[in-house]
């Protein structure tokens, strides 16, 4: 058995990696960059090695310093997580060259699944069923649009080294095709430093179904059931769960059969997972699921398998790496009850899900039942360098309705400041009708995106209740003497939108309080509830005023008129949402804009990011190139309304 076992890796994989090597008796070695200093990974390890700069490409995906670090602290193995070098089938081979052992598949089982087009070829002449598109070497624009046309609109573009839904573009028209390339592969070199693509046909009601699958150096090779990972937003992976709604025994068997041929078509060694797309147009039937992809290292969705099996991928991964069989075989394996796991990250679904950066002031996630996977605690800072994901928490239950419940009940209970993140988004899409009834496709989000990336006009007004109680029971409401009268307009932010609040009532006598918003011009009176003072209400302060948290949202009430509140918009200045790259200006000084049209793109945080008009008018002010790099807050552009 292996004995020390560097990390490759950062935040909630490499802390889930401590934990399992932990208990196995394994000695275990982080690596951080100058952001991660601090971060929890590097305080949970037995050691921990700094690896160079902030970037990534220039600390966690240089290989060497990687093996550098291990061969400096004793370490014997290298687990890679997901991510970064996870597939990177040359740093495997390095790996293996050190003398070090490597937790993950043969360099030729990555190489031979890393570029979707030669997998794809290599799964049609093993049997497994692939979807229809044109996978050649012809990179030629012209070419890839007449290629799209035979196949039909619409249709994917998808990088052939791609992954994380980075490097893929839906496209529903021929005008579209070239716009969309130049972007996709703008994003597929920016990423993965291969910009080569492969075009499919775009199932119209798709469903994401992928098998866990796992093998070992005697030969055997087992699936662990299906994952339906159909709830996405822009091809990005938002709840899993497992086994799939729908999945009847026949189409389950016929399904995890083919993933076995896959993985055995390619000798596969570890864990690794085929994925795979379904017309649910009839239901899920086994002649309409089609070859997609291999994943060749563990995903971030292993939870669910581990809960409805009871096993443990990365015990697993590092038994087998050691040498040892898989511990157990298929007919010893067997699904029990459902699992579901959510993603949250730091983000504003408000306004367009732009990235959140900052410290975490106020963290409280670890709510009922829930299993929960974290790489930062309270007090930690969100990087603008790697991914915002803050933790996932994963609902194991008897079924499916009971595992929604339970998920629901725990995000609602999320609590994070000033960092906003998509808590409340994730409530609502687990409470959307047609996700419950099992209805789900990864273009449900997107048909109900306007509901699910706000709040409700009822929440508001249950939170304004929570703000009056809280700013009375607070402190900071002794800014009058307590025989006074607090007369106050205060100014807040919620859903993206400004609210205003208008308070007037006396604190010597509370229950003949009233408290007023006004939203978008109407006003919404509420009066204190007469139970004010035995209520608990989840209220933290902040600077300038209080934060009230309810079903995953976050309202900040300010304590002090800020009559800017919103400002930004109407006056037509358009400032960066967090560090990056301007990697693409469509607008010139002195051009005629209309509203929503787009300005420019911005690069930051792996993804690329539109910034559009907020309203008709003429562009007075640019202050951005592409190429040049932006801090948060920076004034890129300014737009004149239109004459009237």
């Amino acid at each position: 058995m292996i004995q020390s076992l560097l990390i490759a890796n950062r935040g909630e994989i490499a802390c889930r990696i401590i934990r399992t090597a932990r208990e196995m008796g394994i000695r275990t070695v982080a690596v951080y960059s100058d952001a991660d200093a601090k971060a929890l990974h590097v305080r949970e390890a037995d050691e921990a090695v700094h690896i160079g700069p902030s970037p990534a490409r220039e600390s966690y995906l240089v290989g060497e310093k990687v093996i550098a670090a291990a061969k400096a602290t004793g370490a014997e193995a290298i687990h890679p997580g997901y991510g970064f070098l996870s597939e990177n089938a040359e740093f495997a081979q390095a790996v293996i060259d050190a003398g070090l052992i490597w937790v993950g598949p043969n360099p030729a089982s990555i190489t031979a699944m890393g570029l979707k087009d030669a997998a794809k070829k290599l799964m049609a002449e093993a049997g497994v069923p692939v979807t229809p598109g044109y996978m050649g070497e012809n990179q030629d624009p012209a070419f890839l649009a007449e290629r799209a046309a035979e196949i039909g609109y619409p249709v994917l573009i998808k990088a052939v080294a791609g992954g994380g839904g980075k490097g893929m573009r839906k496209v529903d028209a021929a005008p579209d095709f070239i716009d969309a390339l130049a972007s996709c592969q703008r994003e597929a070199a920016a990423s993965f430093g291969n910009d080569h693509v492969l075009i499919e046909k775009y199932i119209l009601t798709p469903r994401h179904i992928e098998v866990q699958v796992f093998g070992d150096t005697h030969g055997n090779v087992v699936h662990l059931f299906e994952r339906d990972c159909s709830l996405q937003r822009r091809h990005q992976k938002v709840i899993e769960e497992a086994p799939a709604p729908g999945m009847d025994e026949i189409t389950r068997e016929a399904l995890c059969a083919a993933a076995v041929r896959a993985a055995k078509a390619v000798d596969y060694v570890g864990a690794g997972t085929i994925e795979f797309i379904a017309d649910a147009s009839e239901g899920l039937r086994a002649d309409r699921i089609w070859f997609m992809e291999m994943n060749t290292r563990l995903q971030v969705e292993h939870p669910v398998t581990e809960e409805i099996t009871g096993v443990d991928l990365v015990e697993w991964q590092l038994r087998v790496a050691s040498g040892e069989p898989l511990p157990l075989r298929q007919e010893e394996l067997s699904i029990n009850g459902w699992a579901m796991e959510a993603r949250l990250y730091a983000e504003d679904p408000a306004s367009g899900f732009l990235p959140s950066v900052g410290k975490l002031s106020t963290l409280n996630i670890a709510k009922h039942d829930l299993r929960t996977e974290s790489g930062v605690k309270e007090g930690d800072t969100i990087s603008p360098f790697y991914d915002p994901m803050i933790a996932k928490s994963i609902a194991h239950a008897d079924d499916r309705e009971t595992a929604i419940a339970k998920l629901v009940d725990g995000i609602s209970g999320f609590e994070t400041w000033p960092v906003k993140t998509n808590a409340g988004f994730l409530a609502r899409c687990l409470n959307n009708e047609s996700f419950k009834a099992g209805n789900v496709s990864t273009g449900l989000i997107s048909e109900h995106l306007e509901s699910l990336s706000k709040p409700s006009a009822a929440l508001a007004e249950s939170l304004l209740d929570d703000a009056a109680t809280g700013l009375i029971a607070s402190e900071l409401s002794q800014i009058v003497s307590v025989y006074g009268t607090l007369r106050d307009e205060l100014d807040t932010r919620f859903g993206g939108n400004p609210f205003k609040y208008a308070l007037n009532f006396r604190l010597n006598a509370p229950r003949r309080g009233e408290v007023s918003m006004i939203v978008d011009g109407q006003s919404i009176r509420r009066s204190l509830p007469s139970d004010y003072l035995d209520r608990y209400i989840s209220v933290e302060p902040a600077d300038g005023g209080l934060v009230v948290f309810d079903e995953g949202e976050a309202l900040f009430v300010a304590t002090r008129v800020n009559a800017g509140a919103g400002g930004a918009a109407s006056s037509g200045s358009i400032f960066s949402p967090m560090p990056g790259k301007v990697i693409a200006v469509e607008v010139a000084a002195g051009d005629a804009v209309t509203k929503g049209q787009k300005l420019l793109t911005l690069e930051a945080m792996k993804m690329e990011h539109s910034l559009t008009a907020p309203f008709d008018g003429v562009v007075a002010e640019l202050n951005a190139a592409a190429g040049a790099q932006v801090q948060v807050e920076a004034l890129l552009v300014r737009i004149e309304a239109a004459a009237e």
